[in-house]
């Protein structure tokens, strides 16, 4: 009796997911950088396993194998976001100063092209798009997006979007939700059409930012400055669910599909983790206590660590201490 009792218990461990041990999440290294200046979005690349870190003029790169610097992209402006097309062994990387995007080889890193857009200011997000084939930088201060054609690398055309977009993701077929952060609402594209085909209100959620997709659920995941939560917004409607709070000065939230864990960094030095529960029910499982400032991340879906870009700041400026600029690195427990 006692060795099927064991058994049995054995064989329901096994079946437990890692979600339901992946709960807590603890400091695992930090990876220092070179070179000082503000810091913006990180971005993955699965294929090549490879992780981009925006830095002031600068992209650094980390190999995600080995968590060691194995490159750096130079001479821009002002970099923002990238994007990557493994199809074409291309990235794409948005210049907010000098209106322009950059394109470079995945394998070598090297500059391939840069293109300058048209009617375009302040290109701040960017990302590819599979099921339209395109890239779409999404513009603060011209509030408008711009495309290119990865293959030609010109652009195709423009998307007018009523407000300054944030964060923007896709569904995989032909649709792009972009959060528009000064007017607290969220853009659904058509991103073949090239023009916006609905537009809802998320309070309430005041100022969003980053934004992560939930594909299975149909659920979006915004998180928001101005009331410090995150809403769940259902894509088929436009309604927002739920709404969790989180902490200051968030930035970006990111989406584990296989642990069903809902990751928001904030400013404030916390990075708020929330299980879900099911499609509308949803818990902080923890605060995960980071640094001041850590407000930007990427999700490595292989192995569920996230990484945030962090730099000591001279006291009551955003002046980075020189030599200070990091990738700090969590794993689950």
């Amino acid at each position: 009796m006692k060795k099927h009792i064991v058994a049995a218990a054995l064989l329901f461990a096994a079946a437990i997911p890692f979600k339901l041990s992946a709960q807590t999440y603890v400091a695992d290294k930090t990876i220092a950088l070179p070179g000082n200046g503000g810091y913006d979005y990180l971005a993955i690349d699965q294929v090549n396993r490879n992780l981009y870190v925006s830095h002031a003029t600068t992209v650094n790169i980390i190999n995600l194998d080995t968590e060691q610097p194995v490159g750096v992209i130079e001479s821009m402006k002002g970099v923002h976001g990238i994007a990557i097309v493994n199809k074409l062994n291309r990235g794409f990387i948005s210049d907010g100063k000098a209106n322009a995007v950059v394109v470079f080889d995945l394998k070598t890193f090297k500059t391939i092209t840069t293109v300058a857009l048209t009617g375009a200011n302040g290109p701040d997000a960017i990302m590819y798009d599979a099921f339209s084939d395109r890239v779409f930088t999404f513009n603060g201060e011209s509030k408008n997006s711009s495309v290119i054609n990865p293959l030609t690398l010109k652009q195709v055309g423009t998307v007018a979007l009523g407000g300054s977009p944030e964060f923007a993701v896709s569904d995989g077929k032909g649709l792009i939700y972009n959060n528009l952060e000064d007017k607290s609402s969220l853009d659904v594209i058509d991103s073949k059409k090239l023009k916006v085909v609905k537009n809802h209100p998320l309070a309430p959620c005041g100022g969003p930012t980053g934004l992560a997709l939930d594909a299975v659920n149909k659920r979006l995941f915004t998180v928001c400055r101005e009331n410090k939560g995150v809403s769940v917004v259902d894509i088929n409607t436009g309604k927002v669910i739920a709404t969790l709070p989180i902490g200051a000065g968030v930035d970006a939230v990111a989406y584990d599909a296989e642990t069903k864990l809902i990751f928001c960094s904030c400013g404030d030095g916390v990075t708020t983790i929330i299980k879900q529960k099911s499609a509308n029910d949803y818990e902080v499982v923890q605060s995960l206590k980071t640094e001041e400032r850590a407000r930007t991340m990427a999700l490595d879906v292989k192995t569920h660590k996230i990484y945030l870009s962090a730099a000591q700041f001279e006291p009551g400026t955003r002046t980075t201490v020189p030599n200070t600029f990091k990738v700090l690195v969590y794993k689950p427990k």
